[in-house]
């Protein structure tokens, strides 16, 4: 039993990473126990993905840099590093909601290759805000801006945790989104949630004492806040979730968190 947990665990890693980066990982199973195990997997990746990102604007401060340009550079490494399918779905999901048509007109639009006006000033806004939150906290110090791109983008991916797991369904009968809908039981969902947010306490607590915890606890609290609002208005409006949606919860999440680490 245990070395069958393990090669879940394994295979879980594989499709967390396979499926929401471009690092070169090969998906050995597309099975619903792997979704499964992959979805649950999720923050991991983001754990990596937002280093990285961290990573970038800490060498680019200490070239001499400004905060702007540090911000700039940890906001397209996330981009990079999903081949931009988050912000891809973000675009499509705002064309969708924004199209005021019936679940099926408007799933039309999303599947379309184009990126119509709502999508546009989605991703304009959305990434203006992130540059803006996290050259601010750049400004503060290297480890503020690099601490929130991390948190950023775990709470990002732990959005997805939530939103696959069961009782959310798919949209459509293919894709992504169907996938790994519904994949994830509601108890692992929430305890992956708890592990992360103490996880984030401690690291943050370590680093900027039991204030800087809690204000990185609550940017976490308020990213999945956002994510979810938005889960429950795309699952009304379309019946279900895409793989668009997932890309425009992750992206939702990630920025709500960020805007959150600028106040007080």
């Amino acid at each position: 039993m245990s070395a069958r947990r393990t090669a879940d665990a394994a295979d879980g890693i594989r499709f967390a990473f396979g499926t929401l980066t471009v690092l070169p990982v090969r998906v050995t199973r597309w099975d619903r126990e792997a979704a499964r195990a992959g979805m649950l997997a999720a923050p991991l990746a983001g754990l990596v993905v937002g280093l990285c990102a961290g990573a970038a604007g800490g060498l680019l401060l200490l070239a001499g840099a400004g905060p702007l340009l540090a911000a700039v550079a940890t906001t397209a490494v996330p981009a990079v590093l999903t081949r931009g399918l988050h912000l891809d779905g973000l675009a499509d999901t705002a064309d969708g909601l924004g199209s005021a048509k019936p679940a099926e007109d408007a799933l039309r639009i999303m599947k379309r290759s184009d990126i119509g006006p709502f999508g546009v000033i989605t991703l304009l806004l959305v990434l203006l805000a992130q540059v803006a939150a996290v050259g601010e906290l750049y400004a503060a110090a290297w480890a503020h801006g690099a601490a929130a791109a991390t948190v950023a983008a775990v709470t990002a991916r732990l959005a997805l945790t939530l939103a696959a797991r069961a009782g959310v369904p798919p949209a459509r009968p293919d894709g992504l989104g169907a996938a790994v809908a519904g994949t994830v039981p509601t108890r692992a969902a929430l305890l992956t949630v708890l592990l992360m947010t103490a996880v984030v306490a401690a690291v943050c607590g370590g680093l900027f004492g039991p204030y800087g915890a809690l204000r990185h606890v609550l940017a976490l609290a308020a990213g999945l806040g956002a994510a979810h609002l938005l889960l429950r208005h795309c699952v009304r409006r379309f019946g279900g979730v895409t793989g668009d949606v997932f890309g425009g919860l992750a992206e939702t999440a990630a920025t709500a968190a960020l805007i959150v680490l600028t106040l007080g």
